[in-house]
């Protein structure tokens, strides 16, 4: 029997399905939960179990973790009868990796903490690729005392595991990752089209960029993106709209000005608004060769 941490998983997605995998790698003991049976059946064939409701997948684990879309959704698995907190054991430990606004995490850590189930906000960047590697960046935020209990759980995702403050503070983290990586990859799609029109060798022009200062690990991540015109999703559209939201509200609450930002967040919301919400972020090239006068 492994002295390991049980651990309940809840949302089995393009994140959620390689990081559980990754932590059965590591030796623990994984059951899921998620909406698709496919999804299920693929946690029980790389050795996990798969439970019939979140209650069945929570009442026994040390560690609940998830992995969902938006606020809404982990209102949803959390709050109600049939949810987390009525149906995990006291002193379990919930991490919620999902990117949502601040003030849910917070409200949520409240929540448990009536419940006697103490909680960490723990978002990732780095993609499906970083999931599939267990090189994530996971930005956390909670208690100290929780952060280090959880830390050799981190150590089976990702590579760069810091706790950023009190709770909520992940997500806002978080918020500011999405800012970022939006504007980068506006950036590149911008590049790659001037370079296009110029009539430069698009593979030539990346390579040395990437090898400069102009260099970055969306440019990395996404260059094939670019040059092959493969939009097939390792992060939607549709998520990023949502969390260009998260930081655009987040940031007036504080009083701090995102220009180029807002800019960014109209150009990903005009993208999904065309109907290509479902592609991968990267698709924001399709939005400036648009804008540019290209037939997309």
């Amino acid at each position: 029997m492994s002295n390991l941490p049980k651990i309940a998983w809840i949302g089995l997605g393009i994140m959620g399905s390689p990081m559980s995998e990754n932590l059965i790698k590591a030796g623990y003991d994984v059951t899921g939960f998620t909406l698709e049976q496919d999804k299920l059946d693929r946690l029980a064939a790389a050795g996990g179990a798969a439970a019939p409701s979140i209650a069945e997948a929570v009442r026994d684990a040390d560690v609940i973790i998830t992995m969902v879309p938006a606020s809404p959704h982990v209102e949803a698995i959390s709050y109600g009868p049939e949810g987390i907190l009525e149906n995990a054991r006291q002193g379990a430990l919930l991490i919620d990796m999902s990117s949502i606004t601040p003030q849910t995490s917070v409200d949520l850590a409240a929540a448990a903490k009536d419940k006697g189930i103490r909680v960490l906000d723990a978002p990732v960047s780095g993609g499906e690729a970083g999931a599939i590697e267990a090189v994530l960046s996971i930005m956390v935020g909670g208690e100290q005392a929780d952060f280090d209990i959880a830390k050799p759980i981190f150590e089976a995702l990702g590579k760069t595991i810091v706790l950023c403050g009190p709770h909520g503070s992940g997500q806002t983290v978080k918020a500011a990752n999405q800012l970022i990586v939006a504007v980068n990859i506006q950036a590149c799609a911008e590049a790659v089209v001037f370079l296009e029109k110029s009539g430069v060798n698009l593979v030539a022009a990346l390579d040395v960029l990437n090898g400069g200062l102009a260099g970055s690990t969306v440019l990395t991540r996404k260059k094939d993106n670019f040059l092959n015109r493969d939009f097939k999703p390792g992060f939607r559209i549709d998520l990023h709209h949502k969390d260009m939201g998260i930081v655009t509200d987040a940031a007036r609450n504080v009083g701090a000005a995102l220009p180029v930002g807002a800019v960014v967040a109209q150009l990903v919301a005009s993208l999904r608004a065309q109907g290509d919400g479902g592609l991968d972020h990267s698709a924001l090239l399709r939005a400036v060769e648009r804008l540019s006068g290209a037939q997309v």
